[in-house]
């Protein structure tokens, strides 16, 4: 990623339409009850999110969500995202996402994505993929990952994905309770793991578990910054500034207005360059953070 020419980095943002496979309708209740929460129906393609953040200079991470066992519903393949990395590697890095279920199958893919497709992290969603972080069946791929000491985001907190439907879609809220994660921290310490979003109505567990381990980041995605709460803005301003990102969510919230509102939230003016870019940087270990004698991916098949 070319860090030097970017004004921020985006540390969560997911594709939501595949341009490979044809629209899976299977639980596509799940979406429009999603619209209806984020008053959103934006689903950009890979090519027009691609023109969106080169436009704004802004770096980005891009995942999906591999939830087939818990919905039924076929994933965007993995192989999508991190082709457009690989060709795209100068605004762009391709997170994976492995439904937890896989179990060692899963890990091999894991495996594979890394190897062979320069995926650089991996994401989960503990409320929509139907597990607690700290069940033991996803233990094959948390020790893949943190063989290659990549970092790995779960989704905290509240989720607009099954609200308002009858038993909220099935989803568990309380499967992402960030207090979940400090079996996985203490069990893979060389995985850094990020708390994704506000971790409402947990937040001040995740600032907790942030401040007792330092394996643990958090992104500061999904909510626009004006209705952050207080203790999240003190925190990130003192003793987890190094470890707090920019995150939007896109396309659900776009970095244009997440920007425009973190402006104005009462995040101190020194602090600003760490969230917006220069932690991103350490975690994902590019730019000066870059391991010597690193490797380029490999070429796009």
């Amino acid at each position: 990623m070319n860090t030097d020419d970017l004004i921020a980095i985006d540390t969560h943002t997911h594709l939501e339409v595949s341009c490979w496979n044809p629209f899976d309708s299977y639980g596509e209740e799940y979406d429009r009850a999603a619209d209806k929460y984020f008053r959103s129906s934006r689903r950009p393609t890979m090519d027009e999110t691609l023109a969106y953040y080169r436009e704004r200079k802004v770096g980005f991470v891009m995942f999906s969500v591999d939830a087939e066992a818990q919905l039924g519903r076929r994933r965007i393949p993995n192989e999508e995202i991190a082709e457009a990395a690989q060709k795209n590697p100068d605004i762009m890095i391709a997170f994976g996402s492995v439904d937890p279920h896989k179990g060692k199958m899963g890990a091999r893919e894991v495996r594979r994505l890394i190897e062979e497709h320069g995926v650089k992290g991996f994401k989960f969603h503990p409320t929509v993929q139907g597990f607690e972080p700290a069940d033991k069946m996803a233990w094959p791929l948390y020790e893949v990952i943190a063989e290659y000491q990549l970092p790995a985001i779960f989704h905290s907190g509240h989720s607009g994905i099954g609200s308002g439907m009858r038993c909220g879609g099935g989803l568990r809220l309380q499967n992402s309770n960030p207090m979940l994660l400090e079996d996985v921290a203490i069990a893979f310490p060389d995985m850094q793991i990020v708390v994704a979003h506000p971790s409402w109505p947990w937040q001040d567990e995740a600032i907790s578990l942030a401040m007792h381990k330092p394996n643990i980041w958090i992104d500061l995605s999904g909510w626009s910054p004006k209705y952050f709460p207080a203790q999240l803005i003190q925190y990130a301003n003192t003793l987890l500034k190094d470890r707090m990102l920019f995150g939007s969510d896109f396309p659900l919230i776009t970095p244009d207005r997440w920007m425009k509102d973190y402006e104005e939230a009462g995040f101190r003016p020194e602090v600003k360059p760490l969230i917006q870019k220069d932690n991103a940087m350490r975690l994902l270990k590019i730019g000066p953070y870059a391991p010597k004698g690193e490797t380029a991916p490999p070429a796009a098949a």
